[in-house]
């Protein structure tokens, strides 16, 4: 088996972490609204490649997620008139239906954000604690630059980051941050589903939800193959990856 590997942009022979056991986790859809051809397609590439591996006599532990909390959420419950909760659900039930009706294998496991709340928070606790992370106002961010091998897999120079951002009029969060490429870990927030923090009532960053799923899912946070959409390689799988080395130690 060769895939292209996006981390060295190459194709590389598969070797799994464990043999005869391969680990998937695919970034799944945001449940606003019903699946479009931008969420069925990953659906079908990802199951052949698992339907792949399996038939190869391999054990695979497939994982893809439901983002559940989000600024669309919101505003698609209120357009609706019914609460964060029973849109997800509803749009969750019509993604399910998709799956079942393009003969789709069922994940292993499929969380949800607002399930993994917990984690999500100690998560965020234990960067702070690793000086990795810090506190404004209610926010949480990142620190960057303390990740030397941020743009390991984009190939993007925090530098290069940082003289955009100069070049641009900073937003009001921008300015409350130690530098612009830092990104959000917890949002304090005043509308929609919230949750209690030692930093504020709110809610998490997209880029924390999935790597802390990844963490609680798979044994020390190490996965054989990170799947999505292309456009994800940068910022999300980068901001995993930095969050991992400064989690875990390794990406």
């Amino acid at each position: 088996m060769r895939l292209f590997n996006t981390l060295t942009n190459k194709k590389e022979e598969f070797k799994p972490i464990e043999e005869g056991k391969v680990s998937i986790y695919i970034c799944g859809p945001t449940v606003y609204n019903h699946a479009h051809i931008g969420n069925t397609r990953p659906m079908i590439v990802f199951d052949v490649l698992r339907r792949t591996f399996e038939y190869l006599g391999n054990d695979v532990t497939f994982v893809s997620n439901y983002t559940d909390v989000d600024d669309k959420i919101i505003k698609a419950a209120k357009a609706e008139g019914i609460t964060e909760k029973e849109l997800t659900d509803k749009y969750i039930k019509a993604y399910e239906d998709v799956r079942a009706g393009l003969n789709i294998e069922d994940p292993t496991y499929k969380p949800r954000v607002t399930e993994t709340m917990p984690e999500i928070i100690n998560f965020i606790q234990a960067l702070i604690d690793k000086g990795y992370a810090y506190e404004v106002d209610g926010d949480v961010y990142f620190r960057v630059t303390k990740v030397k091998e941020y743009g390991m897999l984009s190939g993007i120079k925090v530098e290069d980051l940082i003289a955009g951002a100069s070049d641009r009029t900073l937003s009001v969060d921008d300015k409350k941050k130690e530098s612009t490429t830092d990104f959000a870990l917890w949002k304090k927030t005043n509308e929609g589903i919230q949750f209690d923090t030692p930093w504020s009532k709110g809610r998490p960053g997209w880029h924390t939800e999935c790597v802390v799923m990844i963490n609680k899912l798979f044994k020390d946070g190490k996965i054989d193959i990170h799947g999505g959409g292309q456009d994800l390689k940068f910022p999300h799988h980068e901001n995993e990856i930095a969050q991992s080395m400064a989690y875990n130690g390794h990406p």
